[in-house]
């Protein structure tokens, strides 16, 4: 597409959006019950410039911010660690409550995006560190039902790169690492690229034993077919051959908390004609027959596995995997944009796919289109979540101002918030983008991170209109 933010800002009419789509979004919603019984029609208005120059939002919306780094943290383990990413909210008494009365406590599980270089590290603590000369990892934040922070304290220590994720059926968090950096190298004691299973309560307790059988590469996100325990699992790959969508089949599958520790067959999607998915341009393309290869050396033990021989007729790749999730009888996941100057077969800047398992068949559902002003909510998806207006939340990871901004099922597009904290120059402005978005269990709060300067905000205001 060709169009731009002003242009699709007139035909439209939302309100200081200008992202360009093309697809039907009503397909990303029929799968959940809650979406369909909700309304979605539009945004909440425009943003409203904050007095504090933190953060924008409707009128009516509220935040709190919840952390910050470089805080100590309550549990008195050391710092709040940079670079926030991924997060997902779990009722903290296991109950899931949907009608818009006052919740118990929620926990928060935050991943921590360190690299060796990362400014504050995860603080180690005994029986919670992988390798202790890794940086990354998950802090837990316990909330009462009014966002009041109740605890803060690490989830795991001594992981690298942790950036998105996956919550499983039994109210785990699988953090993954985007890296696939091996002992010895980059100062790391351990191999990394590994999925981590991380608990907040006594009965779920953290695991430091990494998933070996999921896979060791540069993970991004997963997410489970609840019918059946299949995992499947987006590669953010850095550079070319890009990334591979996967699926894992557990040898014990829903078995609950551990059971993914007893191993199981991880497996590479194949797209009969297709090895790049960027060559896909037109919303509603779909490819029948995909089929599932063995991956021949899962712990990469000599060779990445997107560099690994998948005989001769090869397997699919695409740049940028990232957000992924389940909905009705299908996986979503995202791919947040293709360049072909840095290797992709095509350009885009956003698509979102659809694999339906029964049908072996998979779709491109929405392609996103270029930005011409950077101030406004634009290319480049990332997080992705579903909202409690029926619609999808998600988080921007492009140039320019950041925003989180909303997709109705009805193909409006909205901001819900934009980004005032301006860790850039007077010459080269930039602001840190949004990570994590999610809802809480009674979909009273939106929580989300910005990266860097790492902040954790609890958004609230009237979502049922």
């Amino acid at each position: 597409m060709t169009t731009s933010r002003r242009q699709v800002l007139a035909r439209t009419g939302a309100v200081g959006a200008g992202i360009a789509f093309t697809g039907a979004l009503s397909e990303l919603f029929t799968g959940t019950a809650a979406a369909q019984g909700t309304g979605g029609h539009s945004g909440y208005g425009p943003l409203v410039p904050d007095p504090d120059g933190v953060l924008d939002l409707p009128k009516g919306f509220r935040y709190k911010i919840l952390s910050r780094t470089g805080e100590d943290l309550q549990s008195g383990e050391g710092k709040v660690p940079s670079n926030f990413d991924g997060m997902a909210a779990f009722a903290a008494d296991g109950h899931h409550n949907r009608h818009g009365h006052k919740h118990g406590k929620t926990w928060l599980v935050r991943n921590h995006e360190n690299r060796q270089d990362g400014k504050v590290g995860v603080p180690t603590v005994d029986g919670l560190t992988y390798d202790p000369d890794a940086k990354g990892g998950c802090t837990l934040l316990e909330l009462d039902h009014d966002n009041e922070v109740l605890q803060e304290r690490v989830g795991i220590a001594g992981t690298s790169t942790n950036c998105a994720g996956g919550t499983s059926p039994w109210d785990t968090w699988l953090t993954c690492e985007e890296t696939e950096f091996k002992a010895g190298e980059e100062g790391y004691s351990k191999d990394h690229g590994f999925i981590f299973e991380v608990g907040f309560r006594h009965d779920r307790p953290t695991s430091t034993e990494p998933l070996t059988a999921m896979g060791r590469f540069q993970h991004e996100a997963i997410a489970f077919d609840p019918r059946n325990g299949v995992v499947y699992e987006t590669e953010d790959a850095f550079e070319k051959p890009f990334g591979l969508f996967y699926r894992f089949l557990p040898e014990k599958p829903l078995g609950g908390y551990g059971s993914l520790h007893a191993g199981g067959k991880l497996q590479a999607m194949r797209v009969p004609g297709l090895p790049d998915l960027s060559v896909a341009q037109e919303p509603g393309e779909t490819f029948d027959g995909i089929e599932w290869v063995d991956v021949p050396d899962p712990l990469a033990k000599e060779t990445p596995i997107r560099f690994q021989d998948f005989g001769k007729k090869g397997i699919t790749h695409a740049q940028k995997l990232e957000g992924c999730y389940w909905g009705g009888k299908s996986v979503y996941f995202v791919s947040s944009y293709a360049k072909s100057e840095e290797g992709s077969k095509a350009d885009h800047y956003g698509q979102i796919w659809r694999y339906d398992p029964k049908r072996k068949q998979l779709t491109l559902v929405i392609v996103f289109g270029p930005d011409t002003d950077l101030q406004l909510p634009g290319e480049e998806p990332d997080n992705i979540c579903l909202a409690p207006s029926g619609g999808l939340m998600v988080c921007e990871d492009g140039e320019g101002a950041q925003h989180v901004y909303g997709l109705t099922k009805h193909g409006q597009v909205y901001p819900m918030a934009g980004n005032r904290q301006d860790i850039g120059t007077p010459e080269e402005p930039a602001w840190g983008e949004f990570a994590g978005v999610t809802f809480s269990p009674d979909c009273r709060t939106m929580y989300f991170n910005c990266y860097d300067p790492g902040t954790t905000f609890a958004v609230t205001g009237p979502w049922q209109h």
